[in-house]
């Protein structure tokens, strides 16, 4: 069973925010046309998280076979993520902060992370009710807590 685990996000925030100024330098190289953003836990001052770096990857929708094609010759394939003409999702998990790349059409179906990262950062309570849900899945399953995120952010965007 695969168990999730979470640091304070003081323990990661350094590298977390180094580790995206790579990051971001580099896919801007490949991709200058998108937009990157920094998402996830590491991105909400103060959240719990599970120590990885999450990014945004948006770009217009002409461009998306070209970018996906792009990124996989640099990443490797999120296999356990959905893949469809709007969104691809890469990792790479032997990076010293493992790092996941959502990469989305602009306006598409998928393209609410950096708005669900706004949306955090301007509701602090909303911040205190994920870290609640972190609490409660500390050293349970990884699938049924992210099923529990996926309620939670579906409940989140669609209060808006």
């Amino acid at each position: 069973m695969d168990t999730v685990r979470f640091l304070p996000y003081e323990q990661v925030r350094e590298r977390a925010e180094d580790a995206f100024r790579e990051h971001h330098a580099h896919l801007s190289s490949l991709l200058p046309y998108a937009d990157i953003q920094h998402m996830g836990s590491t991105a909400i001052p103060g959240a719990r998280t599970k120590g990885d770096l999450d990014i945004q990857v948006r770009v217009p929708r002409e461009r998306f076979a070209e970018a996906e094609a792009l990124l996989a010759k640099h990443y490797a394939r999120n296999e356990g993520s959905d893949r469809t003409p709007e969104f691809a999702s890469f990792q790479d998990e032997t990076l010293p902060v493992p790092l996941g790349i959502q990469l989305t059409v602009m306006g598409g179906s998928h393209d609410f992370f950096s708005r669900a990262r706004d949306q955090l950062l301007a509701e602090p309570e909303r911040v205190a009710e994920y870290d609640a849900l972190k609490v409660r899945w500390e050293g349970g399953s990884m699938k049924v807590y992210r099923e529990e995120k996926a309620a939670f952010f579906a409940k989140l965007l669609g209060s808006r």
